[in-house]
């Protein structure tokens, strides 16, 4: 585990005019002092909100492609950085919430929410086998696969949610 000062010259790594760091924060999202995952799961959603005029099978191929484009410019980044998984590396919150988003049954603030809530509750919280992924997977592909299986537990709660219908929106 890397040390607070072990962070703070790591961020000082960064370059975001290079085209990957700027992507692999989140468009700077992953730069905020606080709570960068969350602010990095927020700023995923204007874009989903602009993918979800597309048809569907075009946004499970971003997703696809994002997730294996997102090992890359992780690892690139993270590499960079001198750093595995540094906080402020946040473009696997963006797959992530760009996969939970894909379960809501229509495109509304209280779905939308709901969505944001439950993946970061699981992507925070990491129950099994989520932490199992997290700590012993490296590289790019051990930065984005925790938050993918995250959003795949958050898609079948909202899908649950749903099919039972517990939430009357």
């Amino acid at each position: 585990m890397a040390s607070a000062q072990e962070k703070a010259e790591a961020k000082k790594r960064l370059n975001m005019r290079n085209p990957w760091h700027l992507l692999a924060t989140g468009f700077g999202s992953g730069l905020s002092p606080i709570i960068p995952g969350t602010m990095g799961s927020l700023a995923a959603i204007p874009f989903w909100l602009l993918m979800d005029k597309l048809p569907v099978w075009s946004c499970w191929v971003i997703i696809v492609v994002g997730f294996w484009f997102g090992c890359w410019i992780c690892e690139r980044t993270s590499h960079d950085m001198r750093i595995h998984d540094h906080g402020s590396i946040v473009w696997d919150e963006f797959i992530g919430m760009w996969i939970t988003l894909m379960a809501i049954p229509v495109v509304s603030v209280q779905w939308v929410l709901a969505g944001f809530v439950i993946f970061r509750i699981y992507d925070m919280w990491k129950p099994w086998p989520i932490r199992i992924f997290d700590r012993r997977v490296g590289g790019g592909f051990g930065i984005m696969i925790d938050d993918i299986i995250a959003a795949i537990f958050a898609y079948v709660t909202i899908w649950l949610l749903v099919h039972y219908q517990v939430m009357p929106f």
